[in-house]
C-alpha cells in the first residue's frame, strides 16, 4: 500500500506504507487509510516529527559511541534515516500550515 498525501498548497507526497504510517504514528495520527491533518494540528505534528528525528539521531550516535570506546565496529543502521524520509513530509507540514489547508490521503 502506499500512502498519497493531497493538499492544496503543496504539491503531492508518495510514501510507502511502513514510512507512512511511522511518520503518521508519529505526528498522533492514525495510520488508517484514509485521513486528515487540520491545519491547527500542524505545529504539534512538526514539533513531534523533529523531536523524533532528535531522538533518533542521539540513540544512534550513542551507539556508536559506546561502540567506539569500547573497540568494536559500529552498528549499521538503515541506508535512509528518519530525517531522510520525513523532511519532505515536514516541508508539506510547514506549507500547509502556513497556508491554513489541511493535509488529507486515501481520498
Amino acid at each position: 500500500m502506499l500512502y498519497k498525501f493531497k493538499s492544496k498548497a503543496a504539491g503531492d507526497l508518495i510514501m510507502l506504507e511502513p514510512n507512512g504510517r511511522r511518520v503518521l504514528e508519529i505526528v498522533g495520527k492514525d495510520p488508517a487509510p484514509k485521513g486528515i491533518i487540520l491545519p491547527e494540528e500542524m505545529p504539534g505534528a512538526i514539533t513531534a516529527l523533529e523531536q523524533a528525528i532528535a531522538r533518533e539521531e542521539a540513540e544512534h550516535q550513542a551507539l556508536i559511541d559506546e561502540a567506539k570506546a569500547k573497540g568494536q565496529v559500529p552498528p549499521r543502521f538503515d541506508a535512509v534515516s528518519l530525517r531522510q524520509r520525513a523532511v519532505p513530509f515536514l516541508d508539506m507540514l510547514r506549507r500547509c500550515s502556513q497556508a491554513g489547508k489541511e493535509i488529507v490521503w486515501g481520498v
